[in-house]
């Protein structure tokens, strides 16, 4: 098992509006299905309620890291497999990075989860195996939203 999970997708959008598909809280919401409960700011805890079918007894706690317009979003979280009865503040939390690249047909987007290693070992392998399956669902998300929504 890697310590990360990397996706690539070309999205035919300018990086402008995948930028605010990222970084909008309202906008990240509707296609990520999480309703937060405000804007995105680093150095900020963003909070929510998770609102994707089978999941919406979870909720959305990330800490926004960086914003460089158009170029990079990052936050860190606990990723899946969470118990909602369990405390996990202790438990040093993945990266997760959305980088934008500029093509000629559009925006690549790279979106980047690591720091796997560093989850404890009785939970490792079933939150990398669900954030693999679940970033493969969200680059789909995303780039059917930039195109319904231009």
């Amino acid at each position: 098992m890697s310590d990360r999970i990397e996706k690539r997708i070309e999205l035919k959008a300018p990086v402008s509006r995948v930028w605010r598909a990222l970084t909008d809280y309202r906008e990240f919401g509707e296609w990520f299905r999480v309703k937060i409960e405000g804007p995105f700011k680093p150095g900020e805890v963003s909070r929510g309620q998770v609102t994707y079918p089978g999941y919406e007894h979870l909720k959305w706690e990330a800490i926004v890291q960086k914003m460089e317009p158009e170029r990079l979003f990052s936050f860190t979280w606990h990723p899946a497999g969470v118990d909602p009865k369990k405390d996990y503040s202790k438990e040093t939390p993945t990266l997760v990075e959305f980088k934008l690249e500029k093509t000629a047909n559009g925006t690549l987007l790279v979106v980047v989860e690591s720091g796997f290693d560093k989850i404890p070992a009785d939970r490792r392998l079933e939150a990398f195996r669900m954030n693999e399956g679940g970033w493969e669902t969200q680059m789909k998300n995303i780039e059917s939203y930039v195109a319904r929504k231009p």
